[in-house]
């Protein structure tokens, strides 16, 4: 599936900027986190928002697999997929691809570009490091905590009865919430990113047809 418009083509050193300016936030923001909160530190923003220092050793949600092996093979993996990422902008833009979802797919990058710093240079960058670290072995940093909703569940509720109940419970960092608002916008936005091409491909095909059923009726 293709993104087209027929419009003036983006610019792509917005792409780069774009890019940039998320990767720059990203890690500043990690690198303040490091060196100024011990782990598990917190500092209250607002009673929603909440600055909680963390690290994953594994994926989303901190979900973990087959040891020290595992995390090297999830940070190649990560590597392999930001340069599909990048193959894959590069063939959007050349085909004319929205400028929206250009942007998004920048957005996308970018936050895997941040996490991937984490894991391979965290683990070497800072001798405080929580953990046995090395290249390849970094921890990514969390800290973006927002219990918008703290409540518990009802007694007769069949499942948690009368535990405690928060929304939204995990915790993210800014490369995170780059994917998701990428990732989002293109869910959103479907319609409008890939509803030309659509069209084209359609239009295409009733030519083709007409241009068929003209030659045979001629001969």
């Amino acid at each position: 599936m293709v993104a087209t418009e027929n419009k003036k083509t983006l610019n792509p050193i917005w792409l780069v900027v774009t890019a940039l300016l998320v990767l720059i936030a990203d890690q500043s923001l990690k690198y303040w986190i490091k060196t100024n909160f011990v782990l598990g530190g917190e500092k209250h923003i607002a009673s929603w928002f909440i600055l909680h220092f963390t690290e994953n050793n594994g994926m989303a949600f901190g979900i973990e697999f087959a040891g020290i092996y595992g995390k090297l093979i999830l940070t190649l993996f990560r590597i392999l997929a930001v340069g599909g990422i990048i193959y894959y902008i590069v063939n959007q833009y050349k085909s004319g691809a929205h400028k929206g979802f250009l942007i998004c797919l920048s957005l996308i990058l970018a936050g895997a570009l941040g996490n991937i710093i984490d894991s391979v240079f965290y683990g070497v960058l800072f001798e405080n490091n929580q953990y046995d670290g090395g290249w390849f072995h970094g921890r990514v940093v969390d800290m973006l905590y927002f219990p918008i909703v703290e409540t518990h569940y009802p007694d007769w509720s069949p499942i948690y009865a009368g535990q405690e109940f928060i929304f939204f419970r995990p915790v993210f960092n800014l490369a995170d919430a780059a994917i998701s608002a990428g990732v989002i916008a293109i869910f959103i936005f479907q319609g409008k990113f890939f509803k030309k091409k659509q069209t084209e491909e359609t239009t295409t095909e009733e030519v083709t047809v007409d241009t068929t059923a003209t030659d045979e009726a001629s001969a």
